[in-house]
């Protein structure tokens, strides 16, 4: 593996600086060569540089650089940036490299970075390049593949590292030695399996190290826990996060071994979730630094037209009060501040209610402790907040109607009552009917706090002030 970094001290070039950025002189540089067709100049630029530090310097090209750039890395470089890439940048790459250099790079990976790669190839180029890949190798792939998506098979790697239980730690380190090219390019634990390869037990490596040649594998392993082949790589990241594991071995249906999840794939997969619910919180798809005007606008518009929606939901109850607002213009100067506070409340509520879902702080058994717990915020932060801009609102429309900052004091600490409610009962209700709560929760929050705003605010005034 790659591991070389070209850190600010080199003398030939610069490529970091001391955030782990890549320096806009060595972007230059690169760019530079591209334009030259300086092959033997780029490869001589990236050939210290990490496989994380290559897919960041591919985010800065443009495609025809890019195109340029891809054709010169070596095949362990390209291989090992491949999976590093953002998902844009990877498929217009993929695109771009021949399909016998592609297949000789993928036989650098491990299984399941490999089955990523081969996944974003059209099915075409995916054919040619798994035509010319060893039988073992392009097996592995195919039945990675196999797997749904977002499952565990999909995410686990074949290549483990399993002793039989009759094995000792001696047999075990022998084998180790001599097998060394079959085994993980990187593995933390081994696997005790029975006749029938089920496992039964596991030894980290460090374990394995300090115990006695003589010792028996089933004397020193521990309990483990095991993966089904099934299992949704969420719920996969949960037992990871939960019992603080490296690895876990994954076991299909008749609970033979058939891989391994280890904890890089799990970080990729717990910050690619929580990137998603982030964005799906504020209406927004994913999108990269390979993303097009069109891609961006396709998803984004249908949200912006669900919150115009709602925001004529809203507007529509100042209508009802038109009467009102024109006998006392200074409601409509101060209305937006009710609805505004409320939408940033409520949304306060629905992030911590949300991220108590995803990582199952949440459930049936405290759910009316944390709506209530929220509540009584709601309530305290209006009766911190009213008296404020009430006795602001007071003295700034002292000469029309003191009575005002007392209709928005009022309005301020039942529309923050109302945010609480929607901010936590909303999400959990989707989550109770099996949707994404991250997803629509949004919207029907702000959507609710500004109707109700709107509704309390100017009833209030119609019947304290009129």
């Amino acid at each position: 593996m790659t591991s070389t970094v070209a850190r600010p001290d080199a003398e030939d070039h610069v490529a970091l600086d001391e955030d782990y950025v890549l320096t806009a002189a060595f972007v230059e540089k690169v760019v530079d060569a591209a334009d030259a067709a300086d092959g033997m100049g780029l490869r001589g630029l990236l050939e210290d540089l990490h496989p994380a530090d290559v897919a960041d310097l591919m985010g800065f090209l443009t495609a025809e650089h890019r195109g340029v750039v891809v054709l010169w890395l070596p095949p362990e470089l390209l291989a090992e940036t491949l999976p590093e890439l953002d998902d844009g940048i990877r498929e217009e790459v993929l695109e771009r490299v021949p399909h016998g250099t592609l297949a000789e790079a993928l036989q650098e990976l491990d299984s399941d970075d490999a089955a990523a790669v081969v996944e974003d190839l059209e099915d075409d180029q995916r054919e040619r390049v798994l035509a010319a890949m060893p039988e073992t190798d392009r097996a592995a792939i195919e039945s990675s593949l196999g797997y749904a998506e977002d499952s565990a098979g999909r995410l686990m790697q074949r290549e483990v590292m399993a002793a039989p239980q009759f094995w000792t730690v001696g047999d075990t380190i022998d084998h180790v030695r001599l097998q060394g090219d079959d085994l993980p390019e990187l593995f933390f634990d081994v696997y005790v399996v029975d006749p029938l390869n089920r496992p039964v037990g596991g030894i980290p490596v460090s374990g394995l190290l300090r115990a006695a040649r003589e010792a028996r594998l089933t004397d020193i392993m521990e309990p483990i826990n095991e993966i089904a082949v099934d299992q949704d790589q969420e719920e996969v990241a949960y037992i990871f996060e939960k019992y603080h594991l490296i690895s876990a071995p994954v076991i299909d249906a008749a609970g033979r071994l058939v891989g391994q999840v280890t904890v890089d794939d799990i970080v990729n997969i717990i910050q690619e979730e929580n990137r998603e619910d982030i964005l799906r919180l504020a209406g927004v798809r994913d999108e990269d630094r390979g993303s097009s005007v069109v891609e961006i606008v396709q998803g984004r518009v249908p949200w912006l037209a669900i919150n115009l929606f709602t925001a004529v939901i809203g507007a529509s109850v100042i209508g009802w009060f038109e009467g009102t607002i024109q006998q006392i213009v200074a409601l409509a100067i101060l209305m937006p501040i009710v609805s505004a506070i409320g939408g940033n409340a409520g949304t306060q509520a629905l992030t911590v209610t949300v991220r108590a879902l995803a990582t199952r702080e949440l459930n049936s058994s405290n759910a009316m402790r944390t709506f209530l717990r929220e509540l009584v915020v709601g309530v305290a932060n209006g009766l911190i907040l009213a008296p404020l801009i009430g006795l602001a609102t007071a003295l700034w429309f002292r000469d029309e109607n003191w009575r005002i900052g007392l209709v928005i004091g009022a309005a301020m600490v039942l529309n923050l009552v109302v945010a609480a409610t929607v901010g936590v009962l909303t999400p959990v209700t989707l989550s109770k009917l099996k949707f994404d709560p991250a997803v629509s929760s949004a919207v029907f929050v702000t959507a609710t706090t500004d109707f109700f705003g709107f509704l309390i605010f100017l009833g209030l005034a119609t019947i304290v002030l009129l």
